[in-house]
């Protein structure tokens, strides 16, 4: 059985129950073991969550494992496996994921699917070869880039393009039934802080950020009944990064050792208690500070600012047509 969460570690104080109280809850990318998804999953489940659904699409074992826990512990669950690049995947499970959820859709969604880069030098040629022939290295070179950029293909097809289907479905919904509805996105500071080698995962990050205000112009009048905030969360220590654990030149800029998911996890539901319009177009940065053995969180806003400057050029000598 793949399920070695420390469940205990989930059940926060009353202080945070108004993140998930009497909520039904779906979040994407919550069936690998050790993830933050997983994390989120159990936070919501063990501290009031009126129903969990845990989607995965190649984790199918470990996300049936977890809903067997959270069912083993009088938690309403359901599993789903779905494609999030999928758009006929996504709408085939609407329909199940509001029967599993009692007729109605989510209240909370939280957009947490994401795959990580392998790493590679963005841009960089490959290093040379003793004794390598000319055809042999373009060969090599070819190989690289088709790999690459496939790799980063699908690093931001599985962000960009599932967090804008999963917004889609289920605002569209949330509108027509005049159901509230919060979501939450979850990004990284690595989108205003980008690492080398991850180009692909950098650039679906950033894209993220940007999705709460799309929603909010597209919503118009009915933009009240939607809220959408992003989280740039640090280095968690999962699946995906343990890679880095010791290699404080990775993520010892940022904090002082790696967050367990369940401290990401009470984080996230301390933010989520706040209330939604404090929430809405939010860009949400949590801090790791302190040392390794007095470690401290707290969140910040990130204010995305667009400044516009005149070129003194261009004004100086603008391009002028006038009407025939």
């Amino acid at each position: 059985m793949a399920f070695t969460a420390p469940i205990d570690s989930f059940r926060f104080s009353d202080s945070y129950q108004s993140a998930f109280a009497g909520k039904r809850v779906l979040i994407t990318g919550s069936g690998r073991d050790g993830g933050i998804g997983q994390a989120l999953a159990l936070a919501a489940g063990l501290n009031g969550a009126a129903a969990v659904g845990v989607h995965f699409h190649r984790s199918y074992r470990d996300g049936f494992d977890l809903v067997v826990a959270l069912k083993e512990l009088g938690i309403q669950s359901f599993a789903l496996q779905a494609d999030v690049t999928n758009t006929g995947d996504l709408w085939a499970s609407r329909s199940y994921i509001v029967e599993q959820m009692g007729g109605r859709g989510p209240d909370v969604v939280v957009c947490n699917s994401g795959l990580t880069e392998s790493g590679y030098r963005f841009g960089r040629a490959l290093a040379e070869i003793d004794n390598e022939s000319r055809g042999e290295r373009r060969a090599r070179v070819r190989q690289s880039f088709l790999d690459n950029l496939k790799e980063s293909k699908e690093v931001v097809d599985t962000k960009v393009d599932g967090f804008l289907a999963m917004t889609h479905l289920w605002a569209g919904e949330a509108v027509y039934h005049k159901q509230p509805l919060q979501i939450v996105y979850v990004s990284s500071r690595q989108a205003i802080e980008p690492g080398v080698a991850v180009p692909g995962y950098v650039i679906a990050n950033w894209a993220v950020l940007q999705l709460p205000q799309v929603l909010r112009v597209n919503l118009g009048r009915a933009s009240d009944l939607v809220g959408a905030c992003c989280l740039m969360l640090p280095f968690v220590r999962t699946g995906m990064t343990e890679a880095y654990a010791g290699n404080e030149k990775v993520f010892g800029r940022w904090q002082p050792r790696m967050l367990e998911p369940f401290e990401a996890a009470q984080a996230v539901a301390q933010l989520l208690t706040r209330p939604q319009e404090e929430l809405d177009l939010g860009n949400f940065e949590l801090l790791v500070e302190g040392t390794a053995d007095d470690t401290r969180l707290s969140w910040s806003q990130v204010k995305l600012v667009v400044e516009e400057q005149a070129l003194p050029w261009s004004a100086a000598a603008p391009l002028a047509f006038a009407k025939s």
